[in-house]
């Protein structure tokens, strides 16, 4: 498995959090020095360690908002 490198530019909210303390967040995140995009993913407490998430860029929010509105 390859390094990466990744900066939370952004914490925008907790969507829920489980009994044993991992968050499910959405935050912006800058991956390997890119552009900030939207992620939701698992965060166990402290940021330890994450969860498999989805990676979102501005078009695929604003469509996935338009999405929710129908």
């Amino acid at each position: 498995m390859s390094d990466f490198k990744f900066k939370v530019t952004k914490h925008i909210g907790v969507l829920s959090e489980g009994s044993k303390g991992w968050r499910k967040e959405l935050n912006l995140i800058s991956w390997n020095d890119r552009e900030p995009k939207y992620d939701i993913r698992d965060w166990a407490p402290e940021r330890a360690k994450m969860g498999k998430g989805v990676t979102l860029s501005d078009t695929e929010v604003a469509e996935l908002k338009r999405l929710l509105a129908e």
